[in-house]
């Protein structure tokens, strides 16, 4: 996936400054960035739920909208294996891409299938009902997000990190190739946050370009093959893992003193943060 020009305004304050982000193909991107520096909003941007541009503050009387002209002198592009995004019809975009945002909820009285049964619409007719196929995808989808014992209950019934796990077992079921997570491990104990990073590593094995804000740099350091870090709307870094998570590059932004060590078994880097 390749995205460029993306900028995002409310009331006149830049959220996304001309954001570029390319994801490698078959691989896991850590969005990462300390909170306010656009991550959640540069997903919704890409994902198309949200449209780049200009948007009106909450204070002036709504829920911010964006405006038809895009900040940007260039009109903001998202591409994903030869395609552009913003260009596929809402339907032709929802089978190829699938968005996990935090906390998203629901009032309806649905059952955790039902809810999960929602990611197969993009996969059958306007009219049909949920195939045998569809309730095979979706149950196999809460097996892989670890949520398969939630299924006969009700959403609006469940914790957090239970909601959580839905959402992902939803997106699953959606089977996309390029999948958007916002905080995947939002609500989750220890031994969930490393399913649900290790259910994003095979689906990378498995050819699907995946890219997850996260806000623990260990859970990045340990998961992804590619970083993007953001700040105050702006990439200020992005490249290999061993290139981003280093002390150069991640004190100005967090503004704590970083010591960068290495597991002894994966070799991979362990940061230990410290005020200074």
């Amino acid at each position: 996936m390749r995205a460029g020009n993306v900028s995002w305004d409310i009331s006149g304050r830049l959220v996304l400054d001309d954001v570029g982000v390319v994801a490698p193909s078959g691989a896991v991107t850590g969005l990462l960035g300390p909170n306010g520096s656009g991550k959640s909003t540069l997903l919704r941007v890409l994902a198309g739920v949200q449209q780049a541009g200009r948007a009106t503050s909450p204070s002036d009387g709504g829920t911010p909208a964006p405006s038809s002209a895009p900040e940007s002198a260039t009109d903001p592009a998202t591409s994903f294996d030869g395609a552009d995004l913003g260009a596929l019809p809402r339907r032709e975009r929802a089978r190829l891409l699938a968005l996990v945002e935090q906390d998203a909820g629901t009032d309806l009285p649905l059952s955790v299938l039902d809810a999960v049964l929602l990611g197969r619409i993009p996969h059958r007719s306007l009219l049909a009902g949920d195939s045998d196929a569809d309730r095979a995808a979706a149950h196999t989808a809460l097996a892989a997000a670890g949520a398969a014992e939630l299924a006969d209950r009700e959403v609006g019934t469940l914790s957090g990190g239970e909601r959580q796990r839905v959402h992902m077992a939803r997106a699953l079921a959606q089977q996309p190739r390029l999948i958007l997570l916002d905080e995947p491990t939002n609500h989750l104990d220890i031994a969930a946050q490393l399913h649900a990073m290790r259910v994003l590593r095979d689906l990378a094995a498995d050819g699907v370009t995946v890219v997850a804000a996260l806000h623990d740099l260990n859970l990045a350091a340990s998961t992804c093959d590619h970083l993007v870090l953001l700040d105050q709307g702006r990439v200020v870094a992005a490249g290999p893992v061993s290139d981003v998570l280093v002390p150069a590059v991640l004190e100005p932004v967090y503004g704590v003193r970083v010591d960068v060590l290495t597991h002894p078994r994966t070799g991979r880097p362990v940061l230990s943060f410290d005020r200074g």
